[in-house]
């Protein structure tokens, strides 16, 4: 895919792949107290439980923000209320759309590190989104080491140190991705699976346990949303 998203986070941030289908959204999640008192209104019952549960305030606005965005993303797409969306999970936890709205065949996904958040959309086939702040972690080297493929770690370690840090969230970001489009936890372990890495090589799946990449029926993509962040986008390829 080829995406252009901007980073203004003051605003609502869209584009649209026309190829792929897939309506990617960026947005700001910190708001006034007023706004985040609107945002909750706009919840279920449940989801406003869920926002209790969390330790901490700043969480639980969060929370409630990127709720509340999603809800009026999918009314604006279904041209119904925010307030009568409704949503089923997975057994694994991934939200889809009650059946109430199943002929409208819109799969959606969600990501938010810190105040920003990701939403992508589309009609006809699943998707995943993973988002992530970049920074050094003191053990990404082990964590590559048991968690990449021993094509991407191999990969990872021979970037330049200061290279790795973008490297490996490239790689988390993407492998999230397809593993939150499948839906179904790990049902392919991570390893099983290889995609790029490094820095200013395209986002790409490069193997899908025993398929090539090009065979696997899967694109990814990945993009900035704002500085010092990266995203990725897994969908199903149309062929």
């Amino acid at each position: 895919m080829a995406l252009t998203v901007h980073t203004p986070l003051s605003v609502i941030c869209e584009t649209k792949h026309t190829s792929q289908d897939v309506d990617v959204v960026v947005t700001c999640l910190a708001a006034a107290p007023h706004a985040v008192r609107a945002s909750a209104a706009r919840l279920s019952d449940a989801e406003r439980h869920r926002a209790r549960r969390f330790a901490f305030g700043r969480d639980a606005r969060r929370f409630i923000v990127a709720r509340a965005r999603l809800r009026e993303l999918l009314a604006a797409r279904l041209g119904v209320g925010a307030e009568s969306i409704e949503f089923e999970y997975g057994a694994h936890g991934k939200p889809v759309l009650s059946r109430r709205f199943a002929g409208s065949d819109l799969h959606f996904n969600v990501s938010h590190c810190d105040d920003v958040a990701a939403y992508a959309f589309s009609c006809g086939h699943t998707i995943g989104i993973d988002l992530e702040a970049v920074r050094v972690i003191s053990d990404a080297d082990d964590i590559a080491a048991r968690y990449f493929s021993r094509r991407e770690n191999t990969t990872y370690r021979t970037l330049n140190p200061r290279d790795r840090p973008l490297g490996f969230f490239n790689c988390w970001t993407r492998k999230e991705a397809f593993v939150k489009a499948l839906g179904d936890g790990l049902s392919i372990p991570l390893d099983r699976f290889d995609v790029t890495l490094a820095p200013g090589e395209p986002a790409k799946v490069l193997r899908v346990e025993n398929t090539p990449g090009d065979s696997s029926g899967w694109r990814l993509d990945s993009f900035c949303p704002a500085a010092g962040y990266v995203a990725a986008i897994a969908s199903q390829d149309r062929g």
